[in-house]
């Protein structure tokens, strides 16, 4: 079993040195991000917040909450897709008609760096911002957002 596993292992890794660097990084970053959708619950944010919108509050948390989920399984998958064919052409994203190939956000966040002692310029003098609870997904709540 042991061997089998380290043969995996360097299977793995040739593929992924043997692959290049442009196209298959990104198809595999964009892979990753597509697979996690589920953690980052931004479809169905943003659907619910639509349809809060534009169809009315009375169907927010019900044909919102649906279109949302269903965006988020086709998301899901063609990340699982992608995962899986990162090393081999074409590198441009799939099904893009339905779906945007970029992560999705309502459009009453704005994504930003969190806040961290790595990205502070001033963690030499001792201070920083940061996020309150980092660890808790969704919490971005910034002290000192300059």
């Amino acid at each position: 079993m042991q061997k089998e596993l380290n043969m995996l292992c360097v299977l793995i890794s040739a593929i992924i040195i043997a692959s290049g660097c442009s196209g298959p990084e990104k198809k595999l970053g964009r892979g990753i991000t597509n697979v996690t959708e589920f953690a980052r619950m931004g479809e169905i944010r943003r659907s619910v917040e639509q349809t809060a919108l534009w169809e009315g509050t009375d169907s927010a948390y019900t044909t919102g909450f649906i279109r949302g989920f269903n965006r988020s399984v086709a998301r899901t998958l063609i990340g699982a897709y992608e995962i899986v064919t990162f090393p081999f052409p074409s590198y441009g994203p799939v099904f893009t008609n339905k779906i945007s190939p970029h992560p999705v956000y309502p459009d009453s966040y704005k994504p930003n760096l969190i806040e961290d002692q790595t990205f502070a310029p001033d963690t030499s003098l001792g201070f920083a911002g940061g996020d309150v609870a980092p660890f808790i997904p969704g919490s971005r709540f910034r002290i000192f957002d300059n």
